[in-house]
């Protein structure tokens, strides 16, 4: 137990549940830093005989002073469990001293004991429901957790009856300004959170639900991608450095399949199959999100996997398209984006965003069928992308407006001079 923390023991007549013989019970309260729990000592007295003040019966007859004595006993039993609890380095409760003190040490939960058992399912059920990166997403949440609970609390561990709504909005606040993260993703990790507290609650280990006044709602992010021309020059830049050249195909073989790094990397040769057209297609599976992606291969994808066929690093591994790590491939996209003259910032992820909204979208293909292609799980995910179209095209139908309204004043002053 902390310095902060403060222990009192407290006995009281329970004299609304008096015996035959008019005694009343004598209760046990006790409180650590103002949160109490109660237990009966199975004990009965005469309430004239009570002492209140002190907690105990007055009196010198034999029957008496067992009483006290076993009140005393109680009382120690109380100061010892504190101590084992200290020791075993448990978080020290008022509910937790009462189940030492009865017996019941396999009562309640902790926050880690729990988010741990929840990670262990999610293990067990990698690769078939989940994906390696779903649960490297969750040993990561655990791990701020951990850190949370030792720098706000300084426990190493929280019963999950010690969370409430602070504790929620206090994470939020440590991941927001101890660990520098921006709002989505300190909520993404608090989203984490709330998954394993609804394991929790839905096991009847927790009764209240500290998410249930709390908002996990995402800013919306502007999804940057490249415009036609942009991507145009990319293709046409004149490169020389071999390494710069391979680079820029990869990040337009993903401009032209909406593949992630990661998905791009684990190509292999037979994730390219004829589809039900009759023309070549990749069919795989996303890393992120363990859903299909099955895309038809447009004329300037397939002319980079034909460019790569024979490239002695596929053939030897066994893959599509020799990808290099994705650090280094987004500071190649900086040079290139150099090079190129254009002003974004490139990453290789914004070849995905490129592919959503510049190459499909933009050019009428259906917001239903570019959601298949990009595996996505939700409608409202692709949804962003189209409402980055509808804004470019408010922009340019917003110039053509300013145009013929400045054609009409030109024809109106061309008429009064005439």
């Amino acid at each position: 137990m902390t310095e902060r923390q403060t222990l009192s023991i407290l006995y009281y007549l329970r004299r609304d549940k008096k015996n035959k013989k008019d005694e009343a019970p004598v209760y046990l309260r006790i409180t650590v830093n103002g949160k109490r729990s109660e237990m009966a000592t199975n004990r009965y007295v005469d309430p004239d005989k009570w002492n209140h003040e002190g907690g105990y019966v007055k009196g010198n007859k034999t029957e008496y002073k067992a009483l006290n004595e076993y009140l005393d006993i109680l009382r120690s039993k109380v100061y010892q469990a504190q101590r084992e609890l200290i020791e075993g380095n448990k978080l020290v409760t008022a509910e937790a001293l009462r189940n030492k003190i009865q017996g019941k040490t396999g009562i309640q939960k902790t926050l880690l004991e729990v988010f741990e058992y929840h990670n262990h399912l999610i293990k067990e059920q990698v690769p078939g429901q989940y994906s390696p990166a779903t649960l490297t997403k969750y040993k990561t949440t655990l791990d701020h957790i951990r850190n949370f609970v030792k720098y706000k609390f300084q426990k190493e561990d929280l019963y999950l009856n010690e969370l409430n709504h602070e504790f929620v909005t206090s994470l939020e606040h440590y991941l927001k300004t101890i660990l520098d993260q921006n709002h989505n993703t300190a909520i993404k990790y608090i989203k984490n959170l709330r998954k394993v507290i609804h394991l929790a609650v839905k096991n009847d280990w927790l009764v209240k639900d500290p998410f249930i006044h709390f908002s996990v709602r995402l800013k919306e992010v502007k999804k940057d991608y490249l415009d036609e021309h942009e991507l145009t020059i990319i293709e046409s830049v004149g490169i020389a450095s071999p390494r710069l050249g391979l680079v820029r195909d990869i990040f337009i073989f993903s401009c032209y399949t909406g593949l992630a790094y990661k998905d791009v990397k684990l190509l292999t040769p037979d994730n390219v199959r004829i589809g039900i057209d009759g023309e070549q297609w990749i069919f795989t599976e996303r890393i992120k999100t363990d859903t299909k992606s099955n895309i038809p291969l447009l004329p300037k994808a397939l002319e980079i996997i034909e460019k790569y066929k024979e490239y002695p690093e596929n053939v030897i591994e066994g893959r599509l398209l020799p990808v290099i790590s994705n650090q280094k491939m987004n500071l190649y996209l900086k040079e290139i984006a150099k090079l190129a003259g254009i002003k974004k910032t490139l990453t290789f992820h914004l070849a995905r965003h490129t592919f959503a909204t510049t190459v499909t979208l933009a050019n009428g293909v259906p917001i239903e069928s570019v959601s298949e292609m990009l595996g996505h799980k939700s409608m409202r995910t692709t949804q962003i992308y189209a409402k980055v179209i509808d804004k470019k095209v408010s922009e340019d139908m917003g110039k053509l407006k300013e145009k013929l309204i400045n054609k009409n004043k030109l024809t109106k002053q061309y008429k009064v001079k005439k």
